[in-house]
């Protein structure tokens, strides 16, 4: 016997005053809060897929506002909604096909239309009403969709057992029905490691959004199998790596992660959460800081080096600006007289902005390889330069896709065979293409200088906001 209303396909909630207020004026309460924390947030790209956490409001909603803010201005007429199955095992993927699902701010109608077609085109896909209880994957998910778009219809899917074949299946699936759609987001609910202290958890969970964001399906899946990494939702999150992929979504932006312990301040056995957005890129524009921001940015940088310099201690930065503490890449660069003294960066951003500055900083004076470190009495002749990062992008035609001057170029092969040329690069060097990517390849990743121009060499590029001390009036 199914153990809830089926007649009407009216799915009931399950963890409504558990996971999340059952009162629709305390929710309110709750977005209002979560959305105001969560500050400003880029909302300049065209998301079609969303990473979200599925843990209790308390623990990863705060965390979850800042993918689900970074979508309000799209629209949306369907939001596909994929999560694991916590209570059941089950072969294939269970999906919701008819009715509606309540929450304590109104019911959400599911798409019926396009449930039946992903049915249709793919038999792993069943109807298995009883998988749904006592779940919440999905139910989390569904008071900040209905708060954002009241009237998008939603098709939920819950995944069964590890099946490779059946994340690809359904993947293919999803692609085939959307189409050339622009109004279908595929929402993936997943949390990351579970129940390590956080000095565990947080390089775990570095690790595993390092592989989402590149879209490193095999990686992610082989860091899953080895339990190197951990995500509850693997399946479901696997499944839209392989969507993003055959979308050709290869822009991505990690807009949160923090852990359960940051809310509770128990850092002993801590839960991971994340937003990321997927999205078509040009190339990633860097969500552009304003005079204040980058003021502060280059005041980091130099305090964190001069005090670093002087007493080898890293100072503490306490940074009250939401656009500051976003997780983001950046580069920190050190001039002497005009001539490079030193510039140590983070691509793929794991800390908030103004830590990344500031550890950057210190690794500019004192980690380049190609420099002594610096020392005391130079600090007065050095000029700061800080670049923030977009997320790398991958590229196939660099010839045509590269704009000398606008992007930065990431060459690689292999794991050990890497270099980085930052935009200005090109402008300062007056380099040609040709030889900006010969010195790229030679110079900084230790390959042929024409290996650019070989499919099997990885080619990304990034956009950047860079500016110095003389730009901030300092």
């Amino acid at each position: 016997m199914v153990p809830f209303a089926r007649a009407n396909q009216i799915k009931k909630p399950n963890v409504s005053g558990q996971f999340y207020p059952a009162n629709a004026n305390e929710l309110n309460s709750f977005f209002d809060t979560a959305f105001e924390r969560a500050g400003t947030v880029a909302q300049n790209v065209s998301v079609e897929l969303l990473v979200s956490p599925h843990a209790g409001y308390v623990y990863s909603g705060y965390v979850a506002a800042y993918g689900y803010k970074a979508i309000q201005i799209q629209k949306y007429s369907t939001i596909i909604v994929i999560g694991p199955s916590h209570y059941h095992a089950f072969e294939g993927a269970s999906i919701w096909p008819k009715g509606q699902f309540e929450t304590p701010m109104g019911s959400i109608a599911v798409d019926e239309t396009l449930a039946e077609q992903l049915m249709s085109i793919n038999k792993d896909l069943r109807d298995q009403p009883e998988v749904y209880t006592p779940e919440h994957s999905i139910e989390v998910q569904l008071p900040f969709i209905i708060k954002d778009f009241p009237h998008t219809k939603i098709v939920p899917i819950l995944m069964g057992n590890p099946d490779p074949a059946v994340c690809l299946s359904l993947a293919q699936a999803l692609n085939q029905v959307v189409g050339n759609r622009n109004d279908v987001l595929v929402l993936i609910s997943t949390d990351l490691s579970h129940y390590h202290p956080d000095q565990i958890a947080r390089p775990m969970d570095m690790g595993t959004l390092k592989t989402v964001v590149q879209g490193d399906v095999e990686g992610f899946w082989n860091g899953i199998a080895s339990r190197k990494m951990e995500a509850c939702g693997f399946t479901a999150l696997t499944t839209g790596m392989l969507y993003a992929k055959m979308r050709g979504l290869s822009g991505a932006q990690l807009l949160r992660y923090a852990n359960s312990g940051d809310e509770t301040g128990d850092l002993s056995r801590v839960v991971g959460y994340s937003s990321i957005i997927f999205y078509k890129p040009d190339v990633s524009p860097v969500d552009s800081l304003n005079a204040v921001q980058r003021k502060r940015l280059i005041e980091i940088a130099r305090s964190a080096f001069e005090t670093f310099v002087k007493t080898g201690k890293t100072i503490d930065v306490h940074e009250t600006d939401p656009r500051l503490n976003q997780i983001q890449g950046a580069f920190v660069t050190l001039k002497k007289q005009g001539r490079l003294r030193g510039c140590i960066g983070n691509i793929i951003g794991e800390k908030p902005l103004v830590l990344t500055v500031r550890d950057m900083a210190i690794a500019a004076a004192s980690q380049d390889p190609r420099f002594p470190a610096v020392t005391s009495d130079e600090i007065s002749s050095l000029d700061v330069e800080v670049s923030v990062l977009s997320v790398p992008s991958k590229i196939t035609n660099p010839a045509a896709e590269i704009k000398l001057g606008v992007h930065g170029v990431i060459v690689s092969r292999g794991m050990f065979n890497r270099g980085v040329f930052l935009p200005q690069v090109a402008t300062e060097t007056g380099m040609d293409l040709e030889q900006f990517m010969g010195e790229l390849c030679s110079q900084k990743a230790g390959l042929p200088r024409d290996c650019w121009k070989d499919p099997k060499t990885t080619i990304e590029v990034f956009s950047a906001d860079v500016f110095n001390e003389k730009d901030v009036g300092m």
